[in-house]
């Protein structure tokens, strides 16, 4: 397993210098590149973000993001997506909108949900076998697996379709730490974006920064439900870092914040990428 703990290196800050005056805002916080890029409709062509696409091996990225709730997983795939070409996938937000749409794996999670039971793991893993066979390129998955039996149906259906995993990333971030985030944490449930009260308060108290419609505060965001998560989180996720470990394609990343996280990512991701 290797171990980042490096700080802010100098091919990320020659990159964000060489996009212009303003450009560095695109790196904090956790709006999409959608949504940024919708923020500021008069940003010039010549200082549009060029997305890198081509990994040095040629073999596609195929990337898992672990962590505790709370880590900041959905932070640093929206930052990822700023500069690299991956697309992301979120298996709560799959799950949703399929069952929206009532797709067939939709229909039956909406009768699981219904039930009171969970969704089965062969219903998960149809979707997200459903979505991936939409992405030619690079990828990565947030939410799945969450135990040891679902990644071991992940990779039996990986390995069936020769695309088996070659990254896993675990994001290590101090419970304490997690715990205030998650206190101070306020989602725009349409788009995801995330706000923190703290570090990336909106513009206006209470609003989302891009439609201004009203945010929501989680029902479960609160110091005992986030113990529950988190200790469900150390019975049944933790023991897939060994997992992957033995497997060679697990890598960690340690800080108190998403900004002491994602230079780390980035240095990481920029050895893969051309």
């Amino acid at each position: 397993m290797l171990r980042y703990t490096s700080s802010l290196n100098g091919k990320l800050g020659s990159r964000l210098a060489a996009r212009g005056p303003g450009s560095s805002q695109r790196w904090h916080g956790s709006v999409s590149s959608e949504a940024a890029a919708a923020a500021e409709p008069d940003m010039p062509l010549s200082q549009t973000p060029v997305l890198r696409s081509l990994t040095r091996t040629g073999t596609p990225l195929r990337m898992l993001i672990l962590g505790a709730p709370g880590a900041g997983k959905g932070t640093q795939s929206a930052r990822i997506r700023q500069a690299f070409d991956v697309a992301a996938i979120s298996s709560g937000d799959v799950l949703r909108r399929n069952i929206a749409e009532q797709t067939a794996a939709g229909r039956q999670a909406a009768a699981a949900v219904a039930s009171g039971r969970l969704v089965s793991d062969d219903v998960i893993v149809e979707l997200i076998r459903s979505e991936l066979d939409r992405i030619p390129g690079n990828w990565l998955l947030d939410g799945f697996p969450r135990n040891q039996a679902q990644a071991q149906a992940l990779d039996a259906m990986l390995a069936a379709a020769g695309q088996p995993l070659n990254a896993v990333v675990n994001l290590q971030v101090p419970e304490a730490v997690i715990l205030q985030r998650v206190v101070e944490r306020y989602v725009h449930v349409a788009s995801g974006r995330v706000y923190n009260l703290t570090y990336n308060p909106p513009k206006v108290a209470g609003r989302d920064d891009v439609t201004g419609e009203p945010l929501e505060h989680r029902p479960d965001d609160n110091p005992d439900a986030f113990r529950c998560r988190l200790a469900q989180y150390h019975e049944l996720t933790e023991p897939l870092l060994d997992y992957y470990a033995q497997r060679g394609v697990l890598t960690s990343f340690s800080g108190d914040t998403s900004d002491a996280i994602f230079p780390q990512f980035y240095d990481f991701l920029d050895r893969r990428f051309v």
